[in-house]
């Protein structure tokens, strides 16, 4: 699929999020790169570029002292060719794997731990409520 194609796909998966997850979002972009770049695969311990289908990069809400206003916005960065072929070889529709990756990384930019972002993905529920 080609770039604009599928970034029309992800902000088009990014305005059909629930409004009340929407309206916590401030000062962040949405990114589209081909492949995650080595340093960062290990910084994070992923062996392979395959592994990573998206990235939060910036100052989670709860961790945030004052307002950040003027700053460059906190990016989320979805991978598109780890998407694909995630997508592809799961069965699923590249909308569905991109939601799902927004989702998680907007989890990241709430403050919820990976560790809580799998039992809430997987129906584990949370630890507690907000992060």
């Amino acid at each position: 699929m080609d770039r604009k194609r599928f970034e029309q796909i992800a902000e088009a998966q990014l305005e059909s999020l629930p409004g009340n997850l929407l309206s916590r979002l401030h000062n962040v972009a949405i990114w589209v790169e081909d492949w995650p770049d080595r340093e960062t695969l290990e910084e994070m311990g992923i062996p392979d570029r395959w592994g990573l289908l998206g990235l939060y990069q910036g100052w989670p809400l709860p961790e945030r002292t004052h307002d950040l206003s003027g700053t460059l916005p906190d990016r989320i960065v979805l991978f598109q060719r780890p998407i694909e072929r995630y997508a592809r070889d799961r069965g699923l529709s590249v909308e569905a794997v991109i939601r799902d990756t927004l989702v998680h990384e907007i989890g990241h930019y709430l403050g919820f731990s990976e560790a809580q972002l799998r039992r809430l993905e997987t129906g584990g529920g949370s630890d507690g409520g907000d992060p």
